[in-house]
Order: C-alpha cells, then structure tokens, then sequence
C-alpha cells in the first residue's frame, strides 16, 4: 500500500482548513484515512504557532513505514527541522502568463513604432532644407 502523508480539507467556502493525515495514496483527497497527524489553518498569521499543528512522534514513525510527505507537508516538517531543506528551482514560475507576455510584446513593438518616428522627423527637415533651397533658387 502507498502512504502518503498529505493535507485534507474542511472548513467551509472561502474557510479552509485542513487536517495532516497519513492516507493511502488511491483515496481521495478528503476521502479515507487512516490516523489524523495534526492541523493546518492557513488563514491565522505565518508567526502563529496554532498555524501548523503536528504530532510529530506519529508523523516520524509513518515516515519511518515508507509514506511520502506532500509538497506543502514537507516544508512543514522542513520548518520543524525534522527533515532536511531541499533546493527548489523553478524558473517558469517567474515568467509571466502567455497574454502578459502579449501585451509586453506589443508594448515592445509600440515603442520601437515611436522611436522611429521621433528618429524620422530629426532626419527629414535636414534632407528637406537643400531641396527648399535648391526650390528657391
């Protein structure tokens, strides 16, 4: 059987709260569990120590049986120290969406469009004025 140790969620509509448990990785995500592991309350302060609650002696021994931890629940445990930092890289989550990257795009065309025309009219009156006086001549 595949363990997970991951969040399910309660609370109500624009409320969340979720509770750590250790699951089998085929149930749903609020479905069957097997042992509740602590508390998670996402919407008190980040210094709150009410934020993240665990039972770390039960959390240990599942990680002990195999069950793998969940991206949020391992920074949990990574904030707790019992488990050691991972470096994280990822360098799409800084680019901006496709129709940002449009508007930047035609923001880009735009400018280049209004730096030649200013470039333009400098350079026009000065290859008009010989042929104006070669006109009154």
């Amino acid at each position: 059987m595949a363990m997970k140790i991951r969040l399910a969620r309660g609370g109500s509509k624009k409320r969340p709260f979720y509770r750590v448990v250790a699951a089998d990785s085929r149930m749903p995500r609020d479905g069957r569990y097997i042992e509740k592991l602590g508390t998670y309350n996402p919407l008190l302060p980040k210094d709150s120590e009410e934020r993240v609650q665990l039972n770390m002696e039960r959390v240990k021994y599942w990680l002990g049986e195999g069950a793998q931890p969940s991206d949020r629940v391992r920074r949990f445990l990574e904030a707790a120290g019992d488990l050691p930092k991972t470096e994280r890289n990822n360098p799409n989550k800084a680019k901006p969406g496709k129709k940002a990257q449009e508007r930047l795009d035609e923001k880009a065309a735009a400018a280049e469009a209004a730096a030649e025309a200013a470039k333009a009219p400098t350079e026009a009156p000065a290859e008009e004025a010989p042929a104006e006086e070669s006109a009154a001549e």
